[in-house]
Parts: structure tokens; sequence; C-alpha cells
């Protein structure tokens, strides 16, 4: 099972869901961050428990940095 996190004109993560892996097709859907974010009407990005997708679990209230493609807090963003 993946994780997808919706974020919001800030790229701050506002909600985690769990969802389809990445490499399940349903009903011609296989681009899960393009669908979940569709169907929101917020982008979606997806997030690991493990870290090896986007460097970290994304939590509530973390940044998205699409720059370096991960996710960072508050204190990383200070630093």
């Amino acid at each position: 099972m993946a994780h997808y996190a919706f974020l919001d004109e800030n790229n701050i993560v506002t909600e985690v869901i769990p969802g389809r892996d990445e490499w399940e097709v349903i009903d011609g859907i296989s681009d899960w961050e393009k669908a979940y974010g569709d169907y929101r009407g917020q982008k979606c990005v997806r997030t690991s428990y493990s870290g090896k997708i986007r460097g970290r679990y994304a939590g509530i209230g973390m940044k998205y940095d699409a720059e370096i493609d991960e996710f960072v807090t508050v204190q990383d963003v200070a630093q």
C-alpha cells in the first residue's frame, strides 16, 4: 500500500492518506498522484514510511520542497 500527501498552495502537507501502489492500473489509471490530486483539487505527492520516497514520511504541517524532491520540517527550512 502506498501513501499520498495532499499539499496546499504553499506546499504544506494538509493530509496523508493510504492509496494505490504506483504499479497498479485500474480503469486505465496508473498515475495515482495525478488521479488523487485531480479528485481533491490539490497537489498530491507520494510518501513512504521507509523514507525511500522523498526523504521521509510526510506529516501534516511539513513542507514539500520540490527543488530537492523531499519533505522537510520547519526546523530543516530554518537551518
